[in-house]
């Protein structure tokens, strides 16, 4: 199974079916609507989307105005157009909006599956921009905003953040953290975790009230 959730926006209700029935065969998760509500922010910003599938022609809002928006808010998610608007400066003009596949209708579905494999399989390992709730990283200068405002950290606390951000709801062991972040450090001890991870709970919650990081007894840690 490919694990990869897509987010399909297509107001005809045949070719959403269509898109959702095919991948969902191919072993990806889909989350379809029909048009751009306020729903769909919810779920970027609720669920690990992997892949947006949008068309051009929405009622209501374009779905390129959409896409801009997301993007100025720091959702780095790949871009894949599927629409009718097939004249060159529409393509361009997609592109232009954060296109990183541009597929025109009518199309042929199992190309159209191939160039979504791709995209995925291209932007896997890119991060520029990585958004959780309203914690940002931005890869250009390796630094973690809250509402614009820097987080300092130290160099573990980077590697240790990035490593939850990357890994969002998915349970850690404290032996995975050791292994993944404290590499070939000497200081290799279960409670080196356990403190590292309060002194990081104290920067990114000082009030202790938003529960990024829960501790799951005798388990490990989810970032959610």
């Amino acid at each position: 199974m490919n694990e990869k959730l897509i987010l399909i926006v297509e107001d005809e209700e045949d070719i959403l079916e269509l898109l959702e029935y095919s991948l969902q065969k191919e072993g990806y998760e889909t989350i379809g609507f029909l048009n751009v509500n306020d729903k769909v922010e919810k779920v970027l910003d609720e669920e690990p989307v992997n892949l947006i599938i949008m068309d051009r022609n929405l009622p209501g809002i374009d779905g390129t105005e959409f896409v801009n928006s997301i993007k100025k808010k720091g959702y780095n998610i790949p871009i894949v157009y599927l629409t009718a608007k097939d004249k060159d400066e529409d393509i361009l003009e997609g592109f232009d909006a954060h296109a990183d596949d541009y597929i025109t209708k009518p199309f042929n579905i199992k190309e159209t599956l191939a160039r979504i494999k791709a995209v995925i399989r291209r932007s896997s390992n890119d991060v520029d921009v990585l958004k959780v709730r309203d914690i940002v990283y931005k890869a250009s200068n390796k630094k973690f905003y809250i509402d614009d405002d820097e987080i300092v950290l130290t160099h573990l606390e980077h590697d240790l953040l990035l490593e939850f951000m990357k890994n969002r709801d998915i349970l850690m062991t404290r032996e995975h953290l050791l292994e993944t972040v404290w590499e070939d450090s000497y200081d290799k001890k279960l409670k080196t975790v356990n403190v590292a991870i309060k002194r990081l709970k104290a920067k990114i919650d000082p009030k202790n009230k938003k529960e990024y990081i829960k501790s799951i007894r005798g388990e490990g840690y989810l970032f959610c």
